[in-house]
């Protein structure tokens, strides 16, 4: 590996890191395809007993070509393991729409969040550009670059994170069209994330809120580049 060209790297990445709350995000192996709570730039994955038991309505859907196929979601020690993988040309999308009410006091008045995590993995190839879920990122079929949407349309000024497991990230903002262009200079798994918070009142499961929070993340493996640096050590879950 080239010295110079890494070190310039991880200066960048020194100065344009970010610290991303929790999120989930989709991983898969040749074996099976899994969704993760946790930091995935921090190597923490949230486990069961623990904050993983939080998750209580968590679906699962296989994108392809010719329609759309629900996947079984299974919980695991730490994650949920699906029933099928996303081959070539294909997407699962994922998201947990149960998750208890985030609570908060101002003054006298009690501020309810719903908290709407969801993920995207991309198949090799995959070229499709129609949004699947509420907050959704997807590629437009050019190097690096993803566009944004929110209730199936552009989101202008989001920000979007893009990380490595090494710790390695980065975070820019949408254009007015929701577009946004990021580095990817390693071999490897990337998770790129958007945050959108809607003050629209409404309601989940027969329960009241003032606000919708959403974190979508976007898993994806790219062959080429500079060799992938070494995972973070993996950092101890929450009790």
């Amino acid at each position: 590996m080239n010295r110079l060209i890494l070190s310039a790297l991880l200066c960048g990445a020194v100065l344009g890191g970010t610290a991303q709350a929790h999120q989930v995000w989709l991983e898969q192996t040749p074996a099976a395809a899994r969704l993760y709570f946790g930091e995935f730039n921090e190597n923490l994955r949230e486990t069961s007993p623990g904050l993983l038991d939080k998750f209580v309505q968590s679906s699962a859907i296989l994108v392809t070509a010719s329609g759309e196929q629900p996947l079984k979601v299974d919980k695991a020690a730490s994650g949920f393991v699906l029933s099928a993988r996303a081959g070539a040309g294909e997407s699962i999308v994922a998201q947990e729409t149960g998750y208890p009410l985030l609570e908060r006091k101002e003054g006298d008045k009690v501020i309810r969040t719903a908290w709407t995590p969801a993920a995207r993995l991309l198949g090799a190839g995959y070229a499709g550009n129609a949004p699947k879920l509420a907050l959704d990122i997807l590629p437009t079929g050019r190097a690096g670059e993803y566009q944004v949407f929110y209730a199936g349309r552009p989101l202008p000024k989001a920000k979007v994170g893009v990380a490595v497991q090494s710790g390695w990230g980065r975070e820019l903002r949408t254009d007015e069209q929701g577009m946004v262009r990021l580095a990817q200079p390693w071999q490897g798994t990337y998770v790129l994330e958007v945050h959108h918070v809607d003050k629209t009142a409404g309601e989940r499961n027969g329960k009241p809120y003032d606000i919708a929070s959403y974190v979508t993340t976007l898993s994806l493996t790219q062959a080429d580049g500079l060799p992938a640096l070494p995972a973070a050590p993996a950092a101890a879950p929450n009790k």
